[in-house]
Parts: structure tokens; C-alpha cells; sequence
């Protein structure tokens, strides 16, 4: 009877000691959710802030040209006193310069998206298809590629385009962007899952390459091309190397170059510009999150 409570206090202090380890768990993983949370929920809040508030919370400014905000009054503020919409009035209508960096994301943007994911669909179904050394050579020269950080290829990149006369122009932009080797890695290991037997048998049905890619491999890597589609976009949205290097007139900047440059006397403009800039990632996101994990995490086939 006495080992039987002896094994019952045991198996109790065990319990209360997994209990106590999830709790402190829990809280480590709710203290950095918070953190990672508020710099994007601080940015949303002050963006409502009317402009006495945020002098109120950011400090006056000093000098008599507005140049910088005291740092020894800045706190920050979570629940404004009062919602104003005026920063985002004077970001969509009162602020051209602002708007028209937007729309310069977005002709950068979509136009690399749509093209380089069609590139390497192209790209990716002749590796997954075909074998052989030249083949092997080639997709290990764009895994090289692929593994290399922007930093690497701005410098040829730059040469390239002054040589090609397209320095400071959207193209500059455009074209390396298409043919980036980061899609095409993603969506080759994909479609060389597709199992054979689905080609042959389209073959047999007297089916030509260009059926079977548009008929079988593409229907069959939708949500890997909606994955990359999505990290193509996430990626050029918020590029800051490229522009930096290939561009010198700031009417080409997109915006993600531009909000940096907002002096201190437009912080609140800053907020609102931030949060407009954050929205087509946000949408974008919560619309495809089951794409990017089926896509990319299991790359599963149905």
C-alpha cells in the first residue's frame, strides 16, 4: 500500500513538473510573439495618431527647420486618444510623391512575378524531364547561382546593364529579376515528383511536350506555383540592393527605397506609408498560407 502512494506522489510531482515546464514554454513563446509583433502593431497604432499626438509621443521639433525629433520624448503609444485618419488623407491625397513610388512597386513587382515564374515553369519542367551530364551541369550552375546573396551579382549586374544602356531605367530591374534561379530550384525539385507513368500514358495518348506541361506538370504544381508566386512577390516588394545600385533618379525609386528617406518631420506620414506598404504582403498571405506549406513544406501530389 505504501509503494502504491509512494508511485502515486511520483507520478503527481511528475505531472506538476510537465505542467510547470509548458508554462514557462508558453510564456517564452507568448514574450516573443509580443516582440516580434510589435514593432508591425506600433506602426499600424501610430498611424492613427492625429499630429499633436505625435509630437505629444516623438517630441516637437527641434530647430526652427524641423529637421530631427527630440529623442529624449519619444514613448510609445498604443491606444491613441483620438483615431485620425488625416496621415493616410495626406499620404493618398495630398502626397503625389508617395503614391507614385507605390505604383513604382508595383510595375516592378508584378511584371517579375508573372515573368520569372513562367521562366522557371519553363526551365523546370526541361530539368525534371530530362537527364544527363549537361543537364546536371546546368541545374548545379543555377543552385550555385541560387545560393548566392544579391551582394554578389549587383556589381555584374551593374556592369551588364550600363553596358546594355538600360542603367536607370525599370529594365534594370526587370530583367535580372526574371531570370532569377530561385524559382526554377523550387519548382524542378517539385515536378520531379511527378510520377512517369502520367507522361507515358499521355504519350501513348499521342500527346506532345507542350500538352504534357500544360495538362499535367502545371495543374499538378499549383500550389508550388502559387508558393513561389507568393515569394517572388514578397521578395521584390521590399528589395532595397537593386534599386540602391541599378537606379540614380528618385522619380524610378519604388517605395520601399523611399520610406526610408521620409525626414523626421514626417513621421507620421512614415506610419501610414508603412502600413500601406505592408498591405499587399498581408493580403497576399493570409490568402495563401495553405499553398506556401503544401507547396513548399510537403510538396505533396495528389
Amino acid at each position: 500500500m505504501r509503494k502504491t502512494n509512494d508511485l502515486r506522489a511520483a507520478s503527481r510531482r511528475r505531472k506538476r513538473m510537465s505542467l510547470l515546464r509548458r508554462s514557462i514554454l508558453l510564456l517564452a513563446l507568448l514574450i516573443m510573439a509580443v516582440l516580434f509583433i510589435m514593432p508591425t502593431l506600433t506602426t499600424f497604432v501610430n498611424s492613427f495618431l492625429s499630429e499633436g499626438e505625435i509630437n505629444e509621443s516623438y517630441g516637437p521639433a527641434l530647430g526652427t527647420g524641423g529637421e530631427e525629433y527630440s529623442s529624449e520624448k519619444t514613448t510609445l503609444k498604443l491606444i491613441p486618444d483620438w483615431v485620425s485618419g488625416e496621415q493616410y488623407e495626406m499620404f493618398l491625397f495630398q502626397s503625389p510623391d508617395y503614391l507614385y513610388k507605390f505604383w513604382n512597386s508595383v510595375l516592378y513587382v508584378v511584371p517579375i512575378t508573372l515573368f520569372q515564374t513562367a521562366v522557371a515553369a519553363l526551365a523546370a519542367y526541361g530539368f525534371s524531364r530530362y537527364k544527363g551530364k549537361i543537364r546536371s551541369a546546368v541545374f548545379f550552375g543555377y543552385v550555385v547561382l541560387m545560393l548566392m546573396p544579391y551582394q554578389v551579382t549587383l556589381v555584374p549586374n551593374y556592369i551588364v546593364t550600363k553596358w546594355m544602356g538600360i542603367f536607370d531605367t525599370p529594365w534594370a530591374i526587370v530583367l535580372p529579376g526574371i531570370f532569377s534561379p530561385f524559382a526554377v530550384y523550387i519548382l524542378t525539385r517539385y515536378m520531379m515528383r511527378i510520377p512517369t507513368e502520367y507522361t507515358e500514358a499521355a504519350q501513348l495518348d499521342g500527346a506532345g511536350e507542350w500538352k504534357i506541361f500544360t495538362k499535367i506538370y502545371l495543374p499538378q504544381c499549383k500550389s508550388s506555383l502559387y508558393a513561389v508566386v507568393l515569394l517572388i512577390f514578397f521578395d521584390y516588394w521590399n528589395m532595397v540592393e537593386q534599386p540602391l545600385v541599378l537606379l540614380e533618379t528618385e522619380e524610378q525609386f519604388p517605395l520601399s527605397i523611399y520610406i526610408s528617406t521620409i525626414n523626421a518631420n514626417e513621421v507620421g506620414l512614415a506610419f501610414a506609408a508603412a502600413v500601406v506598404y505592408m498591405i499587399p504582403c498581408l493580403l497576399l498571405f493570409m490568402h495563401g498560407e495553405e499553398h506556401l506549406e503544401s507547396g513548399i513544406v510537403t510538396g505533396g501530389m495528389k
